[in-house]
């Protein structure tokens, strides 16, 4: 088994994705886990210190993920884009809890409950929006992309889209609004 620290943080990413941070006590994250709460308290001062922690890690994996499509250097900056929002779909749609993004469930809950926290999802979003800004213009260079005059407020605007298609599809329990969030977002970074 991995060491402890890394379990606790598989089993609470997946409950927490599931149902939220606040819902999960910490008495149902040490049972699923089997863990002595003890154990957990060696590593994490407070249920606060380990929301920040989970945070930490996903945004750490999410970031390695980036490797699949925004990094990817084999496929055309238009062709990264559309990878990263067609894999971002595939995971909010996904029947596995724990293949949503955290950032997704977790903003609105832990922005009045956790500055950590809020700040650890702040810096998560600011990193992926750079990356989608990078992209942007290496789109504008390679010629994939339309000419755009501000790729930080276009990448911000996409990934405003599409955290905005996330809730509604969660809402909708069905994938439209994805549907909606790739015509913009075509439709954004087309050329004329």
């Amino acid at each position: 088994m991995t060491d402890t620290r890394t379990h606790l943080l598989t089993v609470g990413r997946g409950l927490a994705a599931q149902r939220g941070f606040t819902a999960v006590g910490l008495q149902e994250l040490l049972k699923a886990a089997a863990v002595p709460k003890g154990s957990f308290y060696h590593y994490f001062p407070s249920k606060e210190a380990y929301g920040c922690a989970l945070l930490e890690s996903f945004v750490k994996g999410y970031k390695a993920d980036l490797t699949q499509t925004l990094d990817n250097t084999a496929l055309s900056a238009k062709d990264r884009l559309l990878a990263y929002f067609s894999d971002w779909r595939l995971k909010q749609c996904s029947s596995r809890s724990e293949d949503r993004c955290l950032v997704v469930k977790l903003s609105a809950e832990v922005a009045d409950l956790s500055p950590g926290m809020s700040a650890i999802l702040q810096d998560g979003v600011g990193a992926i929006v750079a990356k989608l800004a990078s992209a942007l213009r290496q789109g504008v260079s390679d010629g994939s992309i339309g000419p755009t005059d501000d790729p930080e407020a276009l990448a911000t605007t996409l990934y405003q889209i599409w955290l905005g298609a996330s809730l509604m599809a969660s809402l909708a329990r069905d994938g439209s609004p994805f549907d909606v969030a790739m015509a913009a977002t075509e439709r954004l970074i087309r050329r004329p």
